[in-house]
């Protein structure tokens, strides 16, 4: 209980410092605080590459969004990405939202995250990725899934 208190206690001075330095307003919010990815190898290291501008997209599984009940993004959200511990480090906003089946995202598409070379790579990576989250979650992976495909940017990092 004293470490979730902890961990909102730094992340409302972290979202303070940010609405203090963006000069926007104080009732500004939020949609999530989140880490990339299901290891801490890859969470920091894909958290690397936003901060240094080479990541700037991110895909998710519509169903994913549908199981826990949240909104799927939306242009102007702003979201705080932190690293695999939970420290606040940079907050995006998303530029662009499109939801395409698996199957059609191409590698112009899929160059804008910035983790893969060639197309191939990036679909390996991102069925295990959608395999994995579907055992937790509840769902099963197929090539005509709906991934929500979200453009952004970082407007804020420390």
């Amino acid at each position: 209980m004293e470490n979730k208190k902890n961990s909102q206690k730094i992340m409302n001075l972290f979202w303070e410092k940010f609405l203090k330095k963006t000069g926007r307003y104080e009732t500004t919010r939020y949609l999530e605080v989140f880490h990339f990815e299901l290891t801490e190898k890859l969470a920091n290291e894909l958290l690397r590459l936003v901060l240094i501008g080479q990541k700037q997209a991110t895909a998710s599984s519509l169903w994913g969004y549908e199981i826990e009940g949240e909104r799927v993004p939306e242009v102007g959200d702003l979201s705080i990405v932190a690293d695999w511990e939970g420290v606040p480090r940079c907050v995006i906003e998303t530029t662009q939202v499109t939801i395409i089946p698996f199957s059609d995202i191409t590698y112009d598409i899929c160059k804008r995250e910035g983790e893969d070379d060639t197309l191939e790579s990036w679909r390996e990576g991102h069925i295990r990725f959608f395999n994995e989250e579907g055992k937790e979650l509840g769902y099963e992976f197929k090539d005509d899934m709906p991934v929500i495909f979200e453009d952004f940017e970082v407007v804020y990092q420390v």
